[in-house]
């Protein structure tokens, strides 16, 4: 979920900072170009920290600010298919919940929070399941595994899908709870046998 990665790269400094540290100034700059801004490799960089090895600095024709190479580390946040997440609910709607992870949201199919019948209740604001009496409301922390991303042009337009329906999945209370088993042919109050 969370990666520390080191690039290198040119960070442009500009005559208004000349005569300051370096490496803070380049920090700044380079906070600017790369914090909360999408990679395709590295995911969503949250932070730049790190800086080093910055170089002399190197002036181009008709440009008064100077082109350093400098290396730095970045912490992401990047998300596979099938890898098991844990958040919070941050929002609840007619079609399913959001949960939050890290600087992103992912939504969970109203079809996928839980295997029994589970409906929104208006007035309680919460998802409550008709069968095993589970509830899902805004805050409840939860245990999802990640079905698809979608990482177009921007984190505005990043979709999550999540589901929650697998077995140790959900509320932490839901994992907890004693399985039940059903038998085929089984009805309401348990199964028939023949002796």
């Amino acid at each position: 979920m969370y990666y520390i990665n080191t690039i290198e790269d040119t960070v442009s400094i500009s005559p208004a900072n000349f005569g300051q540290d370096v490496n803070k100034t380049a920090l700044e700059a380079l906070r600017k170009k790369y914090e909360r801004t999408l990679d395709r490799e590295l995911g969503i960089i949250v932070t730049v920290f790190n800086v080093r090895d910055v170089s002399d600095g190197m002036i181009l024709p008709g440009d008064p600010s100077t082109r350093h190479t400098a290396t730095f580390d970045v912490l992401s946040f990047n998300l596979e298919i099938d890898e098991i997440v844990a958040g919070e609910v941050s929002e609840l709607a007619d079609f399913g919940c959001f949960v939050r992870l890290g600087p992103l949201d992912g939504l969970v199919h109203l079809s996928q929070i839980t295997s029994d019948f589970i409906s929104y209740d208006k007035k309680s604001s919460a998802f409550v399941s008709k069968n095993t009496g589970r509830s899902l409301k805004k805050g409840d922390k939860v245990f999802a595994k990640v079905s698809s991303i979608s990482l177009k042009s921007g984190i505005k337009d990043a979709k999550i899908s999540l589901t929650m329906r697998p077995d140790g999945l959900g509320k932490p209370e839901w994992i907890k709870e004693p399985k039940r088993e059903y038998r085929k042919g089984a009805r309401r109050g348990g199964p028939k046998t023949r002796k």
